[in-house]
Order: structure tokens, then C-alpha cells, then sequence
């Protein structure tokens, strides 16, 4: 049909509409772990990233911000499955939305001050801009679904 799909309970996300985009087959599944996986490997290549940020006070400063960022998208994209009630499930997408933002705006202003490889902050903007839209599609398909059921 194409929209997301969740089970509020496990996690679990049917996104036939961007399957080419996010590199899956026609009909395959978008799971839990699968975003579970990919978040941390996001959270990860924004580590190594900031590696080879230059050494002074600026680059230390949004190093730490763009650092809990990133981890905090895997972090509060984990803890959805601990979601108490689909008003919860739906706070805690919220929570994943805005660290997925703010990353992206860290990464912005490194490209902005070419901290370090443009290549990397571009491949890292998109899998960020990715991950926000996976996550607002679900929010959207979430609050629909709640309406529908009233």
C-alpha cells in the first residue's frame, strides 16, 4: 500500500514504498533489527568520523554534540521495544526523530567548516536523512492508525 506499518509492540516497519532507496528488495521486511543494526552502524561511522576532526576548542565541542547525538538515536531507537503503550511507542519515535535532526544539522555545519572529508559527511548526511524519514513515515502511520481505531 505504501505505508509504514508497525506493531507498536515489536518494532516492526514494512516500508515497500522506499525499499530501492534503503537498498532492499520489493517485499522485503524493515524490521527491528534491521534499524536496530543500521542505527548503530550509523552511531559508529559518526564516531570514526569525528577522528579526524581538526584538534581545537570548536571541533572539540561539536565533536561531543554530534557524538551524543548520533549514539542517542541508537540508544532511544532501542528502547522502543520497552514502549509501555502506543502513546509511548509514538513519544519514543518522537525522542529518535530529534536526535536524527540534530545530528544532521552537526554534520551540516562540519560540511559547512570542512572538518574533515566531504565524501564522508555526505554519505553520513544521507543515511541521517534516511533514518528521519523511516521514523517520521512510522510516527505518521502510527498516529493514523490511532485515529482510525477511535
Amino acid at each position: 500500500m505504501g505505508f509504514s506499518i508497525w506493531d507498536w509492540r515489536i518494532g516492526i516497519c514494512e516500508l515497500g514504498f522506499a525499499n530501492w532507496e534503503l537498498g532492499l528488495g520489493w517485499g522485503e521486511m524493515m524490521d527491528k533489527r534491521t534499524l536496530q543494526n543500521r542505527t548503530m552502524k550509523f552511531a559508529i561511522d559518526v564516531i570514526k568520523l569525528t577522528e579526524g576532526f581538526p584538534k581545537n576548542t570548536a571541533a572539540f565541542v561539536i565533536e561531543k554534540q554530534i557524538i551524543r547525538s548520533a549514539t542517542s538515536v541508537a540508544a532511544n531507537y532501542r528502547s522502543i521495544s520497552r514502549a509501555k503503550s502506543k502513546m509511548d511507542f509514538i513519544n519514543k519515535l518522537r525522542i529518535v526523530e530529534e536526535e536524527a535532526d540534530e545530528t544532521m544539522f552537526w554534520i551540516e555545519l562540519c560540511k559547512e567548516l570542512n572538518f574533515t572529508d566531504q565524501t564522508t559527511l555526505n554519505k553520513l548526511h544521507i543515511e541521517a536523512n534516511e533514518i528521519l524519514s523511516i521514523i517520521v513515515a512510522s510516527i505518521k502511520t502510527m498516529k493514523n492508525n490511532l485515529k482510525r481505531k477511535q
